[in-house]
């Protein structure tokens, strides 16, 4: 009987990683038995064009000095590297030629303005959405979102744990404001973020 590989696929901007995208990480892979979780930084990400995003190479550092020595961490270019706007529906399919089952992680949030992705149909049909909750947000309305989108009630797992009280905004927020964030992303990533001057 042939063994049937299931992957996480965790996308954002990660500008930058923090201890809080580590522990939702975990927190899936455990949850759901995943094989490996692959962290996909965001190339030009269309639905975030209204700020200024720190370079590529930089995030993509970040997240590997975080998830180094963690085996079943694993980091991914795709987004990078493709040209023009990043699209989740184009990297699903990419990842979908390898086989296996395919667990698309985002946040609650994410969720709800799904119907205003692209192709978000075609999304779901690709991987399952696992929904993890972010601090202070709002419930999830999933009539509201079916209704949008026939089927997705199917094709969605809603977690709720872990809530993490991090955001990168608010990390960036610190580092420009000369406050410690020690307490918030890894001491390689600390390091970079000073070394490099991102964010002062």
């Amino acid at each position: 009987m042939a063994v049937v590989v299931k992957r996480g696929v965790f996308g954002g901007t990660f500008d930058p990683v923090h201890l809080g995208h580590l522990r939702i990480a975990e927190y899936v892979r455990r949850k759901l038995a995943l094989d490996e979780v692959i962290f996909v930084p965001a190339g030009n990400p269309w639905l975030k064009t209204n700020r200024s995003i720190s370079e590529a190479t930089h995030r993509m550092a970040m997240v590997s000095m975080a998830i180094a020595g963690k085996p079943y961490f694993s980091l991914s270019a795709i987004e990078v590297n493709r040209p023009g706007p990043s699209y989740t529906v184009d990297t699903m399919a990419e990842f979908q030629k390898s086989g296996g089952e395919l667990y698309f992680i985002l946040g609650s949030d994410n969720l709800l303005a799904l119907p205003s992705w692209h192709k978000p149909l075609d999304l779901i049909r690709l991987c399952t959405l696992v929904s993890v909750p972010r601090f202070g947000g709002s419930a999830i309305n999933m009539c509201a979102i079916e209704k949008a989108l026939p089927g997705i009630s199917n094709r969605v797992i809603i977690l709720d744990r872990p809530l993490v009280d991090i955001s990168s905004t608010g990390v960036r927020k610190r580092v420009a404001s000369l406050r410690p964030i020690d307490h918030l992303v890894p001491g390689e990533v600390e390091a970079y973020i000073k070394a490099k001057g991102l964010y002062s």
